[in-house]
């Protein structure tokens, strides 16, 4: 940052407060700041009188944002032309910005880097739960500031740069979604003629009561939502549990969530889970290895329609007694096409997986470009 010269943001940013009255019957664009330097959304759109305040400030295209609550997480951005005439609190600041001596788009990629994060962080005071941008403090502080005609060359730069990363990360999108896709269709193929048979039947819940040694250390697990796999809770002492009632969980059991399955709290235990414990809450399902194939019957229950028979079988109209029944669990009815098909589409999934893995690693890596470049323009 050393090779252009230092200049404080109080001589690029001016306040600009456009207070209005908001009419109750109108409709306003309201603004977030993203953290971390991603810069300002649109929060929504709501009528003025759904508004507690009835005064708010409105921005402008091209003004620089700032929360004062969390400026010290990155909460701040120039106002994009989709949110010009947005509406905010006196929590957010607005600044015009010099066009004589700093770029709009120069000071939003400015605002993505570390160290001016760490700007607002030591521009920000107060209390633990109260700690605000003190805005004499902020706009004392300063920043590199190459001429105009270097800050657009950066800018085009990065804008080419980030271009570039988005298309690449669009790609792989598109790649896992058509991976998905081709996925539920070939899993519609093979049920589509297949018999149905009960969970009873097929993989019928199964309970393994755990004798509680007081001076063992068992691992607890749980199923997060949105079938994102069962993970390890805590681990607790034997002697810690006093009322709970555990339950061993193997290899290859479907377990599901009986408070949260209705929001897709479904898994299925894998080689890291034998061994583990789950509590009174955690149905334990174990196929039939002769006639279902365990990630098979998983995939079904990730489907719509495996989805809608968790709902059916979970009774009450309210979050907290939506409760998988143990009564119906055993009722529902699951495809079971021949067990060398399911062994193909389960080929086909793990393909998918590694497919899949491989683009996260890719994307993980776009996300690791970007601020490696800003860290070369700016330092």
């Amino acid at each position: 940052m050393s090779r252009w010269p230092s200049v404080p943001l109080g001589e690029l940013l001016w306040p600009n407060t456009d207070r209005i009255q908001l009419d109750p019957d109108q409709t306003y664009a309201q603004v977030t700041a993203r953290l971390w330097g991603k810069g300002l959304a649109l929060r929504g759109r709501v009528k003025g009188s759904e508004i507690a305040a009835a005064q708010q400030n409105r921005v402008s295209t091209n003004q620089f944002v700032i929360s004062k609550i969390d400026a010290r997480h990155g909460a701040f951005g120039i106002v994009p032309a989709e949110l010009d005439g947005a509406v905010v609190s006196n929590d957010f600041p607005a600044f015009n910005v010099d066009p004589d001596k700093a770029l709009p788009e120069f000071v939003a990629w400015v605002a993505r880097t570390g160290w001016f994060i760490a700007i607002c962080k030591s521009a920000s005071e107060g209390s633990t739960n109260r700690v605000r941008l003190k805005e004499s403090r902020f706009l004392a502080q300063s920043i590199p500031l190459p001429t105009t005609t270097e800050q657009q060359a950066i800018v085009n730069r990065l804008d080419q740069a980030a271009a570039a990363i988005a298309a690449r990360g669009n790609a792989a999108t598109a790649m896992v979604s058509e991976v998905e896709a081709t996925m539920r269709a070939a899993f519609a193929r093979i049920i589509a003629d297949a018999p149905r048979v009960t969970m009873g039947e097929i993989a019928p819940l199964v309970r393994r009561p755990v004798v509680i040694d007081p001076a063992q250390v068992y691992r607890e697990i749980g199923v997060r939502s949105f079938y994102r796999g069962l993970f390890e809770r805590r681990q607790v002492l034997g002697s810690d549990f006093d009322w709970q009632k555990l339950f061993w969980v193997e290899q290859g059991d479907l377990v599901f969530s009986n408070l949260m399955a209705w929001e897709q709290a479904t898994g299925l235990a894998q080689s890291s889970h034998a061994g583990a414990v789950g509590n009174h809450r955690m149905l334990t399902c174990q196929a039939d290895s002769s006639r279902m194939s365990p990630e098979f019957l998983y995939y079904y229950f990730t489907t719509e329609d495996g989805h809608r028979e968790v709902l059916k079988a979970s009774p009450g109209t309210m979050v907290r007694n939506k409760t998988l029944s143990t009564k119906l669990l055993p009722k529902i009815s699951v495809p079971v096409p021949s067990l060398d098909a399911q062994l193909w589409f389960d080929s086909l999934q793990s393909k998918a997986r590694a497919a899949k893995a491989t683009q996260a690693e890719a994307t993980a890596h776009l996300d690791q470009l970007l601020p490696a470049l800003l860290n070369e323009v700016f330092g």
